[in-house]
């Protein structure tokens, strides 16, 4: 898909997740992000999914490392936030991680400059570590109730 069209199908996708609906008679927009984030587990997990679609082709289009990392942390504290219920879908529709996010790549996007195998490297290495930041809290959580006998 050539980086246009691919823009435009990650626009359309992000208003979609963040902004598709208005509450009436209000300012307020959310999309199917909050929504989708109601389904425990899986519903921040497929939002989360389409947040790395931005990165990856942030990085096809040689946005900054700096660029990327924030990209990373916007995604990450979305992810994070998720796990509250109810709480973290009130965040999703205040913080909009998808359009900031997009915001980021249209404003830095360097088409014609393509990445290099260490800008490759930088985002596989922060998507390991927002991975660890999930996977430990959640490892020593499980660890704690087995403890208690709970489990």
């Amino acid at each position: 898909m050539s980086g246009d069209r691919a823009l435009v199908a990650l626009r359309k996708w992000a208003v979609v997740l963040d902004s598709a609906f208005r509450v009436p008679g209000t300012r307020v927009r959310f999309g199917l992000d909050p929504i989708v984030g109601l389904i425990p587990g899986a519903g921040d997990l497929a939002s989360g999914f389409f947040s790395v679609m931005i990165v990856v082709h942030a990085v096809r289009l040689h946005v900054p490392k700096v660029v990327i990392a924030r990209m990373l942390l916007n995604s990450g504290l979305d992810l994070l936030t998720g796990v509250v219920p109810l709480l973290g879908d009130l965040f999703d529709v205040a913080f909009k991680a998808n359009l900031r996010n997009l915001a980021l790549l249209e404003r830095h996007a360097q088409p014609g400059i393509p990445p290099t195998r260490s800008d490759y490297i930088f985002v596989a290495g922060c998507i390991f570590i927002l991975a660890a930041l999930v996977a430990v809290p959640l490892a020593v959580t499980w660890w704690l109730l087995s403890q208690v006998n709970w489990f």
